[in-house]
């Protein structure tokens, strides 16, 4: 889970440089097909395309419609946002899977818990900054990615117990194509210069390789112990942010990134301590 967050760190690095040229599809166009060749050779090494076969097809479709969905409300709002501000909204994605997981996974979350997660959905509005220019801002289109990644994580701990992870990967990574390249008739297609297209070619290999370690993850952790793990990103994202585009959120935005990861920490540290309890 940490290489997989800092694999997507450095792809949303590139994108948010990328998406001031590129139409979004394009960039998610790549990100897709390119990823999709390491995915075959990995289902080659894993015995072959009959790896593939699963008995929820339906579920794959859902999972993978919505992944490609937060993957395209993502790539655009990191074209409108600051980095570490756009990243910190992605990642309130696991306090939407912590109440999911309740519904759907029949968890057990106590008022403690709870209580973390309302507290990071507050600093996340503090990052928001509700109101009429949401959409301008890109803060409501990094929303529904965030809500949208929550659900494709619960769905993708359902999954993890009856089919591989490469298969899940597989089917995500074909829809994202076929969408992509639908959004590219209508967006349109501009040619690259080769160091663009060497950026291109990277998020593709970043985003197949990240994904692919994060559906691993969800099969052998509960989703209350990987979440929190996710807020690092922020911390990753912000980094680069800096080093690349002098980036530093004020401070409205730095006390409520602040809450959103402290939320994290201690929703972490009560799932440990119920683990713990759960050994004794």
């Amino acid at each position: 889970m940490l290489l997989s967050i800092l694999l997507f760190s450095l792809m949303d690095a590139s994108v948010k440089w990328l998406g001031a040229t590129y139409p979004t599809a394009q960039i998610m166009f790549f990100r897709c097909s390119v990823a999709f060749v390491p995915v075959l050779v990995i289902v080659g090494l894993r015995g072959g395309f009959g790896i593939l076969r699963t008995t929820q097809k339906k579920l794959h479709l859902l999972r993978s419609i919505m992944g490609v969905g937060a993957m395209g409300f993502a790539f655009y709002a990191f074209s409108l946002m600051p980095l570490a501000e756009a990243v910190s909204i992605l990642h309130t994605a696991p306090l939407f899977m912590t109440a999911l997981s309740v519904i759907l996974l029949r968890e057990t979350v106590g008022i403690r818990r709870w209580s973390a997660v309302i507290l990071g959905f507050a600093g996340m509005l503090l990052v928001v900054r509700p109101g009429s220019g949401m959409l301008e801002s890109g803060s409501l289109y990094m929303l529904a990615a965030a809500f949208l990644i929550g659900c494709t994580t619960i769905i993708i701990r359902h999954l993890g117990k009856l089919d591989d992870p490469v298969c899940i990967t597989f089917y995500f990574t074909v829809t994202g194509l076929l969408v992509s390249t639908l959004g590219i008739f209508i967006q349109g297609w501009q040619q690259p210069p080769l160091l663009d297209l060497g950026l291109l070619i990277m998020v593709g290999l970043l985003g197949g390789m990240a994904q692919y370690l994060m559906t691993v993850s969800y099969q052998h952790l509960a989703v209350g112990t990987l979440a929190p793990l996710k807020y690092l990103s922020i911390v990753f994202s912000g980094s680069i942010a800096f080093l690349v585009w002098s980036e530093v959120p004020d401070v409205q935005s730095i006390f409520g990134i602040g809450i959103i990861i402290l939320s994290g920490l201690y929703t972490l540290h009560r799932e440990l301590i119920r683990g713990a309890r759960a050994r004794v």
